[in-house]
């Protein structure tokens, strides 16, 4: 018995100094769990152009974070999780998406969608349930803003300049730097970008009313002869419904007016038709656009028929600042093309998130609404604040001109 007693001694201090050795083992970290942010884009239907570049920037973004260890915030990184939601370029996708994006994966934030018709419904979900929303591209004041009050949305934010800044600076080109007194224009009456875009271009090249936009140089020198804009007359105010491809009727009418230039507040996938349409109409008029114009997809439909002519857009890549430069090659070496409007804000949207939650100081929604109102970054597309009381950022207009295959910067709006 006093063998057995002595044995089962040893075993219980055996055991016990295990148990010890075990408690003062430094124990491996448990890592972080990842700060999940959703995006929604445009992958399938009429705007897949824009989704791809959405996805593939927002993707490039996050694995970047994630190379660098992770989103540091309060001294503690945390790997960063992409949750994707293809919306297929639909209001009721979008809806789901955002929806889904919330309330079941419970992201921190969402990115997107870009096309306005398509962030305006995705707003209303980000704002009833009080989540941050960026869209890299949408325009439309609509967007960020409670039009039955008049009240900026609290949780919505953009990347983009607004409609009312891009509308001021196209009719500013237009006036001052091609000469243009009789202007047309030709528009998707169901789209919120499209229309609005339009109507702020007539307002504001009839009337002048507004801030003044100056156009300049690399050098900052004014770029064209600067007039005060105020008489100019738009001839022909055209509109068409989503998905028409005959634009006879309107172009006729058009051409009857005998503008100066045709304004096209359009998006890529539909301007080349319209141009098409209107040469073999016999119109001769110099056209103008948007940023909706700012992709391939625009340079591959249509080819000669678009050479020459001018849009506004986010940045020039073939004028790049040290961050966008930075930034088209990576993402060339990722996906072999240079990156379009809505990469560059895409990849902005997500550095205006990781700077405001290192600024939250934590991963909360509440806290990284309030972080995201005062965060201001040098982003691929400028600089971005955001303008007290809203989610609009204040930026500048680029223009650039077609040139054979390539998009090629021809000036900037004076900040």
């Amino acid at each position: 018995m006093k063998r057995l007693s002595f044995v089962l001694t040893i075993l219980i201090i055996m055991l016990a100094s295990a148990s010890l050795l075990t408690s003062c083992t430094v124990q491996p970290a448990q890592p972080s769990q990842p700060i999940k942010i959703g995006l929604i884009a445009e992958l399938t239907g009429d705007r897949s152009v824009v989704g791809t570049s959405c996805k593939n920037a927002a993707e490039l973004a996050v694995k970047e974070i994630n190379d660098a260890g992770g989103l540091e915030i309060s001294m503690k990184k945390y790997p960063v999780e992409l949750v994707v939601a293809d919306n297929a370029s639909k209001e009721d996708q979008t809806i789901s998406a955002a929806q889904n994006l919330i309330t079941l994966d419970n992201v921190v934030a969402v990115v997107g969608p870009n096309a306005s018709r398509l962030a305006i419904p995705a707003s209303w979900i980000a704002e009833n349930t009080k989540t941050v929303l960026i869209s890299p591209w949408s325009t439309s004041p609509e967007t960020t803003l409670d039009t039955a009050t008049n009240a900026p949305k609290k949780y919505v934010f953009r990347a983009a300049f607004t409609d009312g800044l891009q509308g001021r600076a196209i009719a500013a080109f237009a006036w001052n730097n091609l000469g243009a007194k009789r202007a047309a224009v030709l528009y998707d009456v169901d789209s919120a970008y499209n229309r609005v875009l339009a109507e702020e271009f007539k307002s504001y090249f009839t009337t002048g009313t507004g801030d003044a936009v100056i156009f300049t140089g690399l050098d900052g020198a004014p770029v064209g002869e600067i007039q005060s804009i105020g008489g100019g007359q738009v001839v022909a105010f055209e509109s068409y419904h989503t998905g028409d491809q005959n634009f006879t009727a309107q172009l006729t009418r058009i051409k009857e007016a005998n503008p100066d230039l045709i304004f096209l507040p359009n998006y890529s996938n539909e301007v080349p038709l319209q141009i098409q349409q209107a040469k073999a109409l016999g119109v001769t008029a110099p056209f103008l656009g948007g940023d909706g114009w700012g992709s391939v997809d625009l340079l591959r439909q249509c080819g000669a028929d678009c050479e020459g002519h001018y849009f506004s857009a986010h940045y020039a890549a073939d004028n790049p600042s040290p961050a966008a430069a930075k930034f088209i090659e990576a993402y060339q070496s990722a996906y072999g093309a240079i990156p379009d409007d809505v990469a560059a804000l895409t990849y902005d949207s997500f550095q205006l998130l990781f700077s405001a939650l290192k600024s939250a100081a934590k991963v909360d929604r509440e806290a990284l609404r309030g972080a995201l109102a005062r965060v201001s970054i040098d982003g691929v597309t400028g600089p971005i604040r955001f303008q007290t009381g809203t989610g609009d950022p204040a930026k500048n207009v680029v223009i650039l001109q077609i040139k054979g295959d390539k998009f090629v910067w021809f000036a900037n709006t004076r900040p």
